[in-house]
């Protein structure tokens, strides 16, 4: 079996094979073919930019794979914004040893996440490093997009009556990727819901003429970005527990193994917050899309607890729902 040798990380002739025979075959296009220092980009108006490092574990899980999840972590970043993500900067550290054939899977999943999303991976970079000083492989890349909206939404512009909105299902990524790494089956089959989310965000953006808040909740899951949300903004999230869609086999894995779903990662979900009057609008401008099918309002913003979550139960009662403390499950994106 073919394997990665320190000697594609030189510089050399072996480095110049891998980037002509594997990542140009992949992620080729215009800019990256040129095999310039630096990419000549075109870009028009203000731009929003991101930056993510991706250390999963495993590489390969149930519903995507490193190489997919970087470029779909780093376009939905960009989109947060009101951005269009036009382009990607990609950094390999490999692991000496790596097998060629996990390499080669990897940047061909990412090839397809990025023309699936509409985005060129233009410049990048290749460190090949000594066994065991680094697992397997990590990815760096960096996203740039062009803002198209006006007042482009932000964590800072949530206000007292507004709806707070999902796409769908949490939880589902988080638990996906502990049920691999610890080799866990349930009675239903949990997969990652990785996925690029730009465009059903620049059909939301193009029909509803106010969104205040867009954001991902990845790391830390829905309860800790609301509560950044709610201390950048100075408002209470009050989200109310039986609207929030959780999938039954999630909601059991979590049970049985003492986690609150509320706090594990997702990486094809966002959080829309937007003025209520416009709240069913953008509902079934979701619910018509893939991504959308299961959109839900979940909560309101108010004013009585600033900076603070609350919870409310099916009977009535409330509680506060903090950020996560500790690492709840190291290496998730």
């Amino acid at each position: 079996m073919e394997r990665v040798l320190l000697d594609y990380g030189s510089g050399g002739k072996a480095s110049h094979r891998l980037i002509g025979e594997l990542f140009l075959k992949y992620l080729g296009n215009a800019y990256l073919n040129r095999l310039d220092d630096a990419a000549l980009l075109d870009i028009h108006g203000p731009i929003s930019v991101s930056t993510d490092t991706f250390t999963v574990d495993p590489i390969f899980f149930p519903g995507g794979d490193i190489g997919a999840l970087a470029v779909h972590g780093t376009v939905n970043d960009v989109a947060m914004l009101g951005a269009r993500p036009r382009f990607l900067t990609c950094g390999f550290i490999i692991e000496e040893g790596l097998p060629m054939a996990d390499l080669e899977r990897i940047v061909a999943s990412m090839g397809q996440a990025a023309r699936d999303a509409g985005v060129m991976v233009v410049t990048g970079d290749t460190k090949v490093v000594p066994k065991g000083m680094v697992d397997k492989i990590f990815i760096n890349t960096t996203g740039i997009g062009e803002v198209f909206v006006p007042k482009p939404p932000s964590g800072h512009r949530a206000a007292p009556g507004d709806a707070i909105l999902v796409n769908g299902f949490i939880g589902d990524h988080g638990l996906a990727i502990l049920a691999q790494r610890e080799g866990l089956t349930f009675d239903a089959p949990v997969c990652s819901d990785c996925a690029s989310l730009n465009h059903l965000i620049a059909r939301l953006l193009e029909a509803i003429p106010e969104v205040h808040v867009l954001r991902d909740p990845t790391r830390g899951g829905l309860a800790t970005t609301l509560n950044e949300i709610a201390g950048q903004s100075q408002v209470e999230c009050r989200i109310f527990e039986d609207r929030i869609p959780v999938r039954p086999e999630v909601s059991g894995g979590c049970s049985f193994l003492g986690l609150d779903p509320l706090y594990l990662a997702n990486e094809g979900k966002f959080l829309c917050i937007l003025p209520e009057q416009y709240a069913q609008q953008a509902l079934e401008i979701m619910r018509s899309d893939p991504l959308g099918h299961h959109a839900a309002c979940i909560g309101i913003v108010g004013q009585d607890h600033p900076g603070k979550v609350v919870l409310q139960t099916p009977l009535g009662g409330t509680r506060l729902m903090d950020m996560l403390e500790g690492e709840q499950l190291p290496r998730i994106c």
